[in-house]
């Protein structure tokens, strides 16, 4: 570990999978993260990241409870805290939250997923994008969706545009888990936001419109590099609204996810008997959320790296024109559920989102990403916006190796 302590202050609120990956990638990098402060609705969880960050990297960090849906309280202790930035791994519910708290106190924002609200199962950048001139006004900068996917394919895409392609014309961007944790069901992410996210209506962007389609009905086998053919299917997903907004050469972009049988079979059962449901149901006299419901009988996502096995691989294949010739290039990492487990007690699928969390907010405390090298000087930005090439070598470094293959097929 370098002995050199940066000055740099972070708040980090949420202490879930990706919340302990962010931590310790943090602690593991004191040149940059001097002072970290964990924060969470429960607080036992952020000692718990706290003691194994002191047994493994001898490093102390801060914590706190904090609850993310009281914006005074947020504010109260960001003023404690004195952070340079908020590092916002909660639940999407609550990024309008915490990005007020952050115009309350003068201090730069990050995040890994977009705004959702509560009572509707939709996403979508524009609430997120309605701060841009509070942020631009205040000289301060929100940094958003820099997990994996959104998040690093929004960068795979930026560095295809810079390097690879003098023009993009279709962008796919699949995501497959080829994992096997021994559950018969359960999530690798929130299973709340998680189950949302895969039973809504899928879409796609096609020559200027957006096109929807039933949920998990348009589905290919697509052979991923070092994990084998998966079957994947089109979902909606928040990075395509940003790109194709950053890209306006891209006529196609699709965002496809691997499933397995027993998994979609569990999810189908669920659905009939109506335990996907978001609404309220009356239940002994006390109104509950069926969802909310399941998620808390269904493992956490934390609980399952000990034993996972097997690959991620998450990446885009962009087709294009390149010196004048037609050019089809995949950009792609794979990661180790066990590997990730040995180093920060993770599975993959948290540290795909926490590593990269962590590397944009080095981007942005070394201002090699942030607003005030922008025309706005400040403002609300998705990663893409920035030069994908520092982000790129530092996956390098710190545990995302990635690879470009010209690739010799185009998905349907």
């Amino acid at each position: 570990m370098n002995d050199q302590t940066s000055q740099n202050r972070v708040l980090i609120i949420g202490a879930g999978g990706v919340g302990n990956v962010v931590a310790k990638k943090c602690a593991m990098n004191p040149d940059v993260f001097g002072h970290i402060t964990l924060a969470s609705r429960t607080v036992s969880k952020c000692d718990d990241i706290a003691a194994d960050i002191q047994q493994n990297w001898n490093r102390t960090i801060d914590t706190a409870a904090v609850d993310a849906d009281d914006v005074p309280q947020l504010a109260k202790l960001i003023e404690q805290v004195k952070p340079d930035l908020v590092i916002n791994v909660a639940l999407p519910y609550q990024d309008l939250h915490i990005m007020d708290a952050c115009l309350a106190t003068g201090v730069d924002y990050m995040d890994t997923a977009n705004y959702e609200p509560p009572d509707v199962a939709h996403f979508e950048y524009s609430h997120q994008w309605a701060y841009h001139d509070r942020f631009k006004n205040a000289g301060l900068t929100a940094l958003l969706g820099c997990g994996f996917d959104p998040g690093v394919t929004n960068i795979f895409t930026a560095y295809a545009n810079k390097h690879l392609f003098d023009r993009m014309d279709t962008v796919d961007i699949v995501d497959c888990n080829g994992g096997d944790h021994g559950k018969a069901f359960a999530t690798n992410f929130n299973p709340e936001i998680n189950i949302r996210e895969i039973t809504q209506r899928g879409r796609y962007f096609e020559n200027g419109d957006w096109q929807s389609t039933d949920p998990l009905t348009v589905h290919q086998t697509f052979d991923f590099p070092n994990v084998g053919p998966k079957e994947m299917y089109l979902l909606y997903h928040e990075e395509m609204e940003s790109l194709v907004k950053h890209f306006p050469s891209v006529k196609r972009m699709r965002f496809w996810m691997t499933f397995g049988q027993e998994y979609l079979t569990h999810l189908r059962v669920l659905q009939n008997v109506g335990m996907t449901r978001i609404d309220p149901v009356n239940y002994n006299g006390q109104e509950i959320v069926p969802l909310q419901f399941l998620k808390a009988v269904l493992p956490d996502p934390g609980s399952l790296g000990e034993n996972y096995t097997g690959l991620t691989c998450i990446g885009t294949v962009i087709e294009g024109e390149k010196d004048g010739q037609f050019a089809r290039q995949f950009i792609y990492n794979n990661c180790d559920h066990a590997e990730c487990w040995r180093e920060v007690q993770a599975q993959a699928v948290s540290y795909t989102t926490g590593v990269p969390t962590m590397i944009g907010a080095m981007m942005m405390l070394q201002k090699k990403w942030h607003g005030s090298n922008m025309p706005d000087k400040g403002g609300v930005f998705n990663v893409e916006q920035f030069d994908p090439d520092p982000f790129m070598e530092q996956l390098n470094i710190h545990g995302l190796p990635w690879e470009v293959t010209a690739w010799p097929e185009s998905i349907a």
